[in-house]
């Protein structure tokens, strides 16, 4: 089966030269070849336009070199060549300015999801440019493709336990610790996330490893782990189902941060907890106006059945929040209020900390994994007042739902020293370069700049 580090080679590998070139140096490029290749580039029209790629051939019909047009539109802008180039390897040199997303981009366009008998079209394999970690990229690599892998598994093969065997593949890889309370034992100590779980006849379950010296830095990851989402008896309409396996998004994308982390040996104590239910229709389901108490004691009275990954996360990230973290991070496939708002490609965070606030834009950036900044707007916290309870998980308002519902979630946070919520999508649904059609890593390498440059 290949893996990022068939395509990725590493630099003293041979490869056929691809040789990006700026528009503006074409004519002094042009002077610099050899007259077949400057003969063959002007028999094409080729000007070394952004995005316009061009094959040499040798007389024999062999790739003898290509031309690519610098692309300053998306890092990962190159990637694509790993599809639409003939099957080889490939070294680049020219006017390449972050090397290290021209890498990691073509692995990631060069994912393929074959588990069900679906063709995986070869591609093409590159020569590590000198100078870029290749260690690095392929680590960014490996975790996008497995948090891809789990997402785009159906909820068929995909439900809570082979949710924690994945939990438990990456804990035993770095020999983390690992625990998981299931079934009734979660009415005691974690009550909404049975309350959500109990009518699937496949056990909720809170997965919980740790990795790391005691003393370093504390880290908690917390990934929502909704395997499947039928809405509760607040039932969704068919196409609201559609997509209902990445509703573990969240979970994957923490795992695949978690993998990164561990890899990485970071000198950070981690800790990882993973809600995983499947929210269903039963006798037993969860009702519409019922009051839940939750781990931390506030109340709840469920307004919609279908708000329920904010229910499994509160109860989490109370756990989370009593071991007082330097640094708590939830991801969650949240809402679609978020993606009214933003989109599929930039999911908005939630921080009071500005220094994290800014690091977290800064790393987006800077590693083509963007994200953008939206608020704990306090006076939103009446929208979601209950007359019964503390609170009510959906409340009247049609209004700022991914704002309300970080809210929500900050509710149970008060002794964390930092804390971030991410509202993630967690899904491509048109291609791009380096971003294939499926599941997809939001916020994953952002966050992991974040806290390898805490953590130096």
């Amino acid at each position: 089966m290949t893996e990022p580090a068939d395509i990725l080679l590493a630099p003293a590998a041979r490869g056929i030269p691809l040789t990006v070139i700026e528009g503006r140096d074409w004519e002094k490029k042009r002077r610099e070849l050899p007259a077949d290749h400057r003969g063959w580039a002007d028999a094409n029209g080729f000007k070394a336009q952004a995005g316009r790629v061009l094959a040499v051939p040798s007389p024999t019909g062999e790739v003898k070199q290509v031309l690519a047009g610098a692309d300053a539109s998306d890092p990962f802008a190159l990637g694509k060549l790993s599809r639409s180039l003939p099957p080889g390897a490939y070294a680049v040199g020219g006017a390449v300015l972050q090397p290290d997303l021209l890498a990691l981009g073509w692995c990631l366009e060069s994912y393929g999801f074959g588990r069900y008998g679906k063709q995986v079209q070869p591609v093409a394999q590159l020569v590590c440019p000198k100078g870029v970690d290749r260690e690095a990229v392929l680590r960014a690599a490996r975790a996008s493709w497995m948090v891809r892998d789990l997402v785009n598994t159906p909820a068929s093969d995909m439900g809570p336990d082979e949710l924690e065997q994945a939990a438990r593949a990456v804990a035993r890889a770095y020999k983390a610790k690992l625990r998981v309370v299931s079934g009734k034992a979660l009415e005691k100590g974690f009550p909404m996330i049975h309350a959500v779980g109990r009518a699937s006849p496949r056990a909720p379950r809170l997965i919980d490893f740790s990795w790391g010296p005691a003393r370093a830095p504390k880290v908690t990851l917390v990934g929502k782990g909704v395997c499947f989402d039928t809405g509760g008896l607040d039932i969704k309409p068919a196409s609201g189902m559609a997509l209902m396996k990445k509703d573990m998004g969240g979970a994957a994308n923490v795992l695949g941060l978690a993998q990164m982390i561990m890899a990485a040996n970071l000198k950070v104590r981690l800790r990882v907890l993973i809600p995983a239910v499947e929210n269903s229709i039963a006798g037993n389901a969860f009702r519409p106006g019922d009051v839940l108490t939750s781990r931390k004691g506030i109340t709840v009275e469920i307004g919609n059945t279908d708000a329920e990954g904010r229910l499994v996360l509160g109860d989490a990230l109370a756990l989370a929040d009593e071991e007082q973290a330097d640094l708590l991070i939830d991801m969650a496939t949240l809402t679609g209020a978020a993606r009214v708002a933003l989109g599929p490609d930039l999911p908005p965070y939630y921080t009071d900390d500005e220094a994290l606030a800014e690091a977290i834009a800064r790393a987006g950036q800077e590693v083509n994994d963007p994200v953008w900044r939206l608020p704990f707007w306090q006076p939103y916290n009446r929208l979601f007042e209950s007359s019964v309870a503390d609170m009510n998980n959906a409340g009247d308002s049609g209004f700022a739902g991914s704002i309300t519902a970080a809210l929500f979630l900050k509710r149970f946070v008060d002794k964390a020293k930092a804390y971030v919520h991410f509202d993630i999508f967690a899904w491509t649904p048109s291609p791009r370069p380096g971003r294939p059609k499926g599941g997809e890593a939001q916020a994953m390498r952002a966050l992991f700049e974040v806290i390898r440059r805490r953590a130096t």
